[in-house]
């Protein structure tokens, strides 16, 4: 993994644009992570005729309480720890993100297995030390079986050969926050991560274009424009039809008349990385706003959590934190800490320097994110 390229110049009005769309990535993918989970294995028609013909309209109870994220919001925290600590350790003249990453599914890992945290392990740094992500909420098989040993999956040796489960793409927005990097090294960054637990390169390359749909998002460019970078990206890739299609399949849903819970249904059932990616897009282009995006992306009979919350990580990074319906966000479990954790990443990428250097860092900056 080359450094990245380029960078920002971060003007006060550009930090704070960027920190609302890191925010708005992150809490919205929580909000429609939790909107679907009380719904994840439910038809269509048994979501209706528990719920009413418009479906879940609010949160509704799972896990034992409202507003319950899954193992997708945990992922998706555990990446931006790992990218992070990535850019901390580059200090000592490491530099392999993916290994940074790969460490911090580790420590999810972990957090399915023990009870609590470990406070002998100073490494862990203070997310693995949240209790609350200490709970079990239906992790897919491929994400077990594939951190359940130290051996890091790769683009050549993958975990799970023939995997191409959606917990690829369902953790992979951090990696499009990235925004001083490449578009490319953001792509194939994700695609690197991907290959530790899924090694279908269905998986592996929708997880890439989701990425790179986000970065272009948080560079300020709209959704359409966004998804037709991706598929030039794609286009370049081995292996991508897959993924293409779907995406393509999404973009020409758009057209094809108003938005209904049968039209995401003709997308797929979000199980796989290419259907959960074409769903959640559709979703986020016809969406009149959040509440309308994220209420259509979870009412299917599939991946409900998952196809919430990545649409929740797209329209978030679109339009910000601001745009978050307010009683939603109030309500979802784990705010706090994802808050805390969006602003540091946004800190880190915007004065890294001014935390951590070589000769000089923050004291309390290495006890967050330790170099180890």
């Amino acid at each position: 993994m080359t450094a990245p390229v380029g960078g920002a110049l971060w003007g006060r009005a550009e930090q704070q644009d960027f920190r609302a769309r890191v925010r708005g990535c992150l809490l919205g993918g929580a909000i429609g992570d939790a909107l679907g989970a009380g719904i994840e294995f439910a038809s269509l028609a048994e979501i209706t005729e528990a719920h009413g013909p418009s479906g879940v309209t609010d949160y509704v109870e799972a896990y034992g309480r409202r507003g319950a994220v899954t193992d997708d919001t945990q992922m998706t925290l555990f990446t931006v720890d790992g990218l992070i600590r990535a850019h901390v350790r580059r200090d000592t003249g490491a530099w392999h993100p993916p290994t940074d990453v790969h460490a911090a599914h580790r420590r999810w890992f972990r957090t399915q297995h023990e009870w609590g945290p470990d406070e002998r392990r100073a490494g862990d740094g203070w997310l693995a030390r949240e209790e609350w992500l200490y709970a079990r909420r239906a992790p897919g098989r491929a994400c077990l079986s594939g951190l359940g040993d130290d051996v890091m999956g790769t683009v050549d040796r993958p975990k799970n050969p023939e995997s191409k489960g959606c917990g690829t793409v369902m953790r992979s927005a951090p990696f499009g926050l990235l925004v001083g990097w490449e578009p490319q090294l953001v792509f194939q960054l994700a695609v690197e991560c991907a290959a530790q637990t899924h090694g279908h390169p269905t998986g592996i390359l929708a997880a890439g274009a989701f990425a790179a749909i986000v970065h272009a998002l948080v560079r300020g460019e709209d959704l359409d424009a966004a998804v037709q970078k991706a598929l030039v990206q794609l286009a370049t890739r081995p292996g991508h039809e897959e993924t293409a299609e779907a995406l393509k399949k999404a973009l020409g849903a758009v057209r094809q008349g108003l938005p209904s819970p049968e039209r995401v249904e003709s997308l797929g059932e979000g199980w796989t990385a290419e259907e959960s990616l074409a769903i959640a897009v559709y979703c986020a282009l016809v969406a009149e706003d959040m509440r309308h995006g994220l209420l259509l992306a979870v009412n299917h009979g599939g991946d409900s959590d998952s196809t919430g919350a990545i649409c929740g990580n797209l329209l978030g990074a679109l339009h910000g934190e601001t745009a978050l319906p307010p009683a939603w966000l109030a309500e979802v479990e784990g705010r706090a800490t994802i808050l805390e954790l969006a602003d540091d990443f946004a800190m880190e990428m915007t004065q890294g320097p001014a935390l951590h250097g070589p000769a000089d860092s923050a004291h309390v900056w290495l006890a967050r994110y330790p170099r180890g």
